[in-house]
């Protein structure tokens, strides 16, 4: 099914499905895209449910979508809505499955030439330290008592019991920590799926990545984010695995069971929601607290297996090679934040699903490390295209409630790559560009192969042109793992 209805340009990156497209709207949808990327978005489909989500009870502003969206449950992938804190509804559907999926980025001093023909083994000692796959266990045994504190606390428990520097908090959103998280509304059954994973990578598109700072655009924020040309990076993206997973199955459950009492009408049963001020939203939303502190508790981890493996292959110090945190940013999750909104100042709830907080230089939220230059946004491209770091700007804070994209964005659903790729061809490809690849199964492999994403420039090109980031650095890989 392709999305047939209005789709108008404002400019050459935004275009408008006018309030009334679907009678519900409350809002207008803005969908940040390029003239050469609409065929492909108007055949996923993608903009019915971002015209959709501008029924959600409570919308302010625009139902906006990002470059890379595609279709996903109740919101598009790459959609971001704000609600009234005090009127408007959560929808576990605005945050998605992966609670707190995101991204972190470690620097070094070291250059591709400093590693040489350790490369391989390297990456091997990567593969074998960091967990990945299907059903990947993470290192660590935990009982009940100490989940609840991964559950309460988040990357402040890792670094607590020996994962990581202090350091590492404070270039972490949030702190690593969601203070509203309360682990008692968190299922036995998520818990049990959480408790064997902490520390482990998963499948599907989570990946972890060797890459070299090929440019820098901005020298002021790179100089400020520790980036220089040509030093080696490492890249993670992974979320809150099955518990988090779990926590958004019990609480969509929950919702319906809401909408169905209250008989709220939407048009898509996957936007089932709950007032904010409600049980089943207050809970919902102190649960999900709980599955971004268990994502932001397992990058750190995954980063102190990063750099016991650097120690091991290298022979030297972690701190000798500059393995700093750069910054740790979430793309699936809610935030209470303020807003200007028609000229006044609100709180509101921002879902980001598939999309990156994006805040210019002065808010509070960011880290004081990078207040007076904005907040860093990392943002992955597919395996052989590498990731580009990104600055917040006011025109993020202007039009899309401080946020942009999140990644390439997939052009192509799961079944279509493996369809359409062999792991064979893949691991060739990526050879032929120098890009060691391990990876654990080859039906994940053909499932994110590069030719399922769309162009990482183009999506760059139009967060970029419209003002809501700017560029600082592009890293190119040399090395990847994949679950």
């Amino acid at each position: 099914m392709a999305w047939n209805g209005a789709l108008e340009k404002i400019d050459d990156y935004r275009w408008r499905i006018p309030k009334g497209e679907v009678d519900c709207m409350r809002t207008d949808a803005v969908i940040y895209a390029s003239s050469e990327m609409i065929p492909q978005i108007r055949s996923d489909n993608a903009p019915a449910q971002a015209a959709n989500v501008a029924c959600l009870p409570g919308i302010v502003g625009n139902s906006l979508a990002m470059p890379d969206i595609h279709w996903g449950y109740g919101f598009p992938i790459g959609g971001v809505a704000a609600v009234d804190a005090d009127e408007g509804s959560i929808s576990p559907g605005g945050i998605g499955f992966d609670i707190n999926c995101g991204v972190r980025l470690i620097k070094t001093n070291l250059t591709a030439e400093d590693i040489g023909g350790n490369r391989k083994r390297l990456m091997e000692e990567l593969y074998a330290n960091v967990p990945s796959g299907l059903g990947s266990k993470g290192l660590t045994r935990l009982g009940n008592k100490e989940l609840d504190e991964v559950l309460l606390c988040g990357s402040e428990w890792a670094v607590e019991n020996g994962y990581g520097w202090e350091s590492d908090l404070e270039t972490t959103e949030e702190g690593g920590r969601m203070k509203d998280a309360d682990p008692s509304l968190v299922s036995d059954r998520a818990r049990k799926r959480g408790l064997p994973q902490l520390g482990s990578l998963g499948s599907g598109n989570h990946f972890l990545e060797l890459d070299v700072v090929d440019d820098i655009f901005d020298e002021k924020a790179a100089k400020a984010f520790g980036l220089e040309k040509g030093t080696v990076t490492i890249t993670v993206h992974c979320g809150s695995r099955g518990c988090g997973h779990q926590i958004a199955t019990d609480y969509l459950q929950e919702m319906e069971r809401y909408i169905s009492d209250n008989k709220v009408s939407l048009p898509d049963r996957q936007l089932a929601c709950a007032p904010l001020k409600s049980k089943a939203g207050d809970d919902y939303y102190k649960a999900m607290c709980c599955g971004a502190n268990y994502a932001w508790a397992n990058r750190q981890m995954i980063m102190h297996w990063v750099r016991e493996s650097f120690e091991k292959v290298m022979g030297r110090p972690a701190e000798d090679m500059g393995m700093g945190l750069v910054y740790d940013v979430a793309h699936n999750i809610a935030k209470k934040e303020t807003h200007t909104v028609e000229g006044s100042k609100m709180e509101v709830v921002v879902h980001r699903k598939g999309a990156t907080r994006a805040f210019a230089a002065g808010r509070r939220e960011i880290t004081p490390k990078y207040r007076d230059v904005g907040q860093p946004v990392i943002i992955p491209g597919d395996m052989s295209s590498g990731t580009y770091v990104l600055l917040g700007q006011s025109g993020a804070m202007e039009q899309t409630f401080g946020s942009t994209c999140h990644g390439a964005g997939r052009k192509m659903s799961r079944k279509s790559a493996s369809h359409g790729n062999t792991a064979a061809n893949i691991k060739k490809d990526l050879a032929d560009m120098d890009i060691v690849l391990l990876s654990g199964s080859d039906e994940g492999l053909t499932e994110e192969a590069p030719d399922a994403y769309k162009d990482i420039d183009t999506v760059i090109q139009v967060v970029c042109g419209a003002g809501i980031s700017s560029k600082v650095a592009k890293l190119s890989p040399i090395g990847v793992v994949k679950g």
